[in-house]
């Protein structure tokens, strides 16, 4: 079956995941490499035109919720980190297949994406709390580091106020975690690669996105009465 093309609509953030071929290693030079990755995402997404709202590296994955300047910048992204890091493992295929990506509704889905992926580390075993994993956006939405290439999307800044304020609701969001429901939503619709979001956001992709944005109903369509006489 042929696969499908890349879902992009303007101006709408993705949540994508890319996964290892091979996992790194878990122990010193894995963490090396993870810092190699996120220097490199933070120097190749200001390249490719991709603002990342949020990130978090494992030992076999990457996931990003960004909103990128065209159709282009995603995928020109994620093979730019593939190439830099093939070159310096020296193996050939990095990430397992192509990286699923899905549109997210803003104002609904992206505090909740963002949080899932942050989470990661946690739901791994890897960490004891996800601003303590240093390998994602985390720590920088609570106010527990400075810097990094982020660009905060305005569902974050509209957390609170104040930075403080932000930051602090934040937390406790991110502490609380998801209802399994979100979870398991965000996960299908990253699966399939079909848009995240109510069914007034769906409807307004029809005619604006790549593709259609929702899966086809199964089975024959229904056949027309027949006209009576």
């Amino acid at each position: 079956m042929a696969r499908l093309p890349r879902l992009y609509a303007p101006d709408l953030p993705n949540l994508a995941q890319a996964r290892f071929t091979v996992p790194l290693s878990l122990g010193g030079e894995g963490q090396v490499m993870l810092d190699q990755v996120a220097a490199w995402l933070a120097e190749d997404s200001k390249q490719h035109g991709v603002a990342v709202h949020g990130w978090t590296l494992t030992f076999d994955q990457l996931l990003l919720l960004a909103t990128p300047a065209g159709p282009a910048g995603l995928s020109g992204l994620v093979q730019s980190l593939g190439r830099r890091l093939a070159a310096r493992l020296q193996i050939g295929r990095v990430f397992a297949g192509r990286f699923r990506s899905t549109l997210v509704e803003p104002g609904a889905w992206v505090l909740p994406s963002l949080i899932w992926l942050e989470t990661v580390p946690l739901r791994q075993g890897l960490a004891a709390d996800p601003e303590l994993w240093r390998w994602s956006s985390a720590a920088l939405h609570v106010g527990a580091a400075a810097g990094g290439a982020v660009h905060d999307h305005a569902d974050y800044w509209a957390c609170g106020n104040t930075p403080f304020d932000r930051q602090a609701n934040y937390r406790s969001m991110l502490l609380e975690g998801l209802p399994g429901a979100s979870s398991t939503r965000i996960e299908r619709s990253l699966q399939g690669q079909w848009a995240l979001g109510g069914p007034v956001f769906l409807q307004g992709l029809e005619g604006s996105c790549s593709r259609r944005a929702v899966a086809a109903k199964r089975g024959r369509p229904r056949k027309a009465a027949p006209a009576s006489e």
